[in-house]
């Protein structure tokens, strides 16, 4: 198991994983259609959306708390 004060990487590098998974195979999609070599392009558009997101998401996650944190109210 990995220690709890990694949460903040572990949760980007996820979010960052499944994200960059979705939106590379729907961009690809959108830009080329289903063709035959579909799996291919993709891969390799999510490789490289996924080396973008990570170090994006380590970077945004605390700005996007503290706009959250100021535009919700306290119950």
């Amino acid at each position: 198991m990995i220690p709890k004060k990694y949460t903040p990487y572990v949760f980007s590098f996820f979010m960052a994983l499944l994200m960059s998974m979705l939106m590379s195979l729907v961009i690809s999609i959108f830009n080329v259609g289903l063709v035959p070599n579909i799996v291919e392009i993709w891969l390799k558009a999510w490789v490289f959306a996924f080396v973008v997101a990570f170090p994006t998401t380590l970077l945004v996650t605390p700005v996007v708390r503290r706009v959250v944190d100021i535009l919700v109210a306290e119950s």
